[in-house]
């Protein structure tokens, strides 16, 4: 069961089933109740009718053997001010809902509607008051109110709408006629309709159950195709592989594109960390492969032991593993620290502490006394020797630093007059192992990692390192970084 409910598809068509039952209960019960409201409203008009026919013969003056209270189905009451019945129907046996159980007169003068009379005395209705001999004494109608019952007349016993009209008769009171008017028909009309719906109901339920499972397959149709290629690529680890993207406009669509960027970027990662690997293997090897030539030498003949070179060669060792150590906490998402700080004093302090190299680095800062910025020091002072170092290599008389903000934005450049970079290889520089002098040679060229971890970490802080033409005819490196 759990598996058949963890589908979606399973899952949509039990909501929309729940839904649209839970709609068309509401919707049968409004039905329901709207056609017994005004079916009952009909019946309690022609209760109310029946009332008032009685009633305005009562308040002609019609005596109570003249009424006409046999009208087929409908049982009629009339009782006086002191809640006494004083004609009925005639074979009513019993009644309930209006109020008077009786269904025979209890008042001297009454009758049943066959007129005859049930006063013990044998006297005529006349001898009650006296007025009911003049046809032309008149009573006045009063608003008619309703109620639900029921009655048997002649054996046969229903529900009744009752209809109470009171009528005044001067010397009788308020009278009251209670008139019903059968609700066999609408109990049928309701059951009818009830019945209709509990057969139709469960039917168009079912279709609505079936058209989803098949709308929802198909719709979800392409999502099991990528999910099948997706286990295809996880299986054989080949990310050249793409998902299928279905015809559509759909967010399903949308997902199978985004999907495939997703496993081109990742394709990409891979393919970067195995470059890296390959190359980071390569550079190692060389320094490493060197120092152990060396002290290999130094061991047999210690008087051939070349110190310095040894040196050399664990220092650049020393920085090829700080490189690359930086270059994986970058990869691993590392945050900068958040610390303010000033660009200004930062590049004179940097500047001030470059011993030995072979052109004089000049600082200016446009009259600014302090630009801040937010970040970490150590880092963005690591972007700063890095972009210095790769001036003084290929610069030839003149390496200069500026300072200066620009709106938003401080810009930091690092401008040499040495041959420059070709405008095709701007973005080119930026990759880790690349080296374009491949000719010049490897102690002077560096690992090809500087300018891949100074960009790296101009874009950690919010930033760009870019690269373009001097006026001096080299190269011309701008750091930007958003004021603090």
């Amino acid at each position: 069961m759990k598996r058949v409910l963890g589908s979606v598809r399973a899952r949509a068509t039990l909501a929309a089933s729940v839904v649209v039952a839970v709609a068309l209960a509401a919707a049968g019960a409004a039905v329901l109740l709207s056609l017994w409201t005004n079916l009952s409203e009909q019946a309690g008009t022609e209760a109310e009718r029946a009332a008032q026919k009685v009633a305005t013969d009562i308040a002609a003056g019609q005596p109570y053997g003249n009424l006409s209270l046999d009208n087929d189905d409908q049982p009629v009451q009339v009782v006086d001010e002191a809640g006494k019945l004083v004609a009925v129907t005639e074979d009513l046996e019993r009644i309930s809902g209006t109020g008077v159980d009786r269904v025979k007169p209890q008042a001297p003068g009454a009758v049943n509607a066959d007129g005859d009379d049930d006063d013990d005395d044998g006297g005529s209705s006349d001898s009650d008051s006296g007025s009911d001999d003049d046809p032309h004494e008149a009573g006045e109608l009063g608003e008619a109110s309703f109620s639900d019952g029921s009655a048997t007349i002649d054996g046969d016993t229903a529900d009744y709408r009752f209809a109470a009209v009171p009528v005044e008769v001067d010397g009788k009171g308020t009278l009251t006629v209670h008139a019903g008017a059968p609700l066999t028909a609408e109990q049928e009309a309701v059951s009818t309709a009830l019945t209709v719906m509990l057969i139709g109901f469960p039917l168009l339920l079912a279709v609505v159950a079936l058209v989803t499972w098949l709308v929802t397959r198909r719709a979800l149709r392409p999502v099991e195709d990528i999910r099948g290629e997706m286990a295809a690529i996880t299986a054989s680890e080949d990310l050249t592989r793409r998902v299928p993207v279905p015809d559509t406009h759909d967010e399903v669509a949308r997902l199978a594109r985004t999907t495939n960027e997703t496993l081109a970027a990742l394709e990409q990662s891979v393919e970067r960390q195995r470059r890296f690997v390959a190359d980071a293997s390569h550079e190692l090897r060389s320094p490493i492969a060197s120092l152990r030539t060396q002290l290999e030498v130094g061991a047999a003949h210690p008087e051939l032991l070349d110190v310095d070179g040894a040196v050399e060669d664990t220092v650049r060792l020393q920085r090829l593993a700080a490189d690359l150590l930086l270059l994986a906490r970058l990869d691993a998402g590392e945050r900068p620290a958040d610390a303010r700080f000033d660009l200004v004093a930062l590049v004179r302090a940097e500047a001030g502490q470059r011993v030995g190299d072979r052109v004089a680095v000049t600082v200016t800062a446009d009259t600014v006394d302090s630009l801040h910025v937010s970040g970490s020091r150590g880092q963005l002072a690591r972007v700063l020797g890095n972009l210095l170092d790769n001036a003084q290599r290929h610069t030839r008389t003149s390496v200069s630093v500026g300072v200066r903000r620009v709106g938003e934005w401080v810009l930091l450049e690092v401008a040499d007059d040495g041959a420059g970079v070709p405008v095709a290889e701007r973005e080119r520089v930026f990759e880790r192992f690349v080296r374009l002098d491949e000719a010049r040679a490897r102690d002077d060229g560096g690992a090809g990692l500087g300018l891949a971890i100074a960009r790296d970490v101009a874009v950690r802080h919010g930033g760009a390192l870019t690269v373009r033409g001097a006026s001096a005819g080299g190269a011309l490196f701008e750091l930007r970084l958003p004021v603090a």
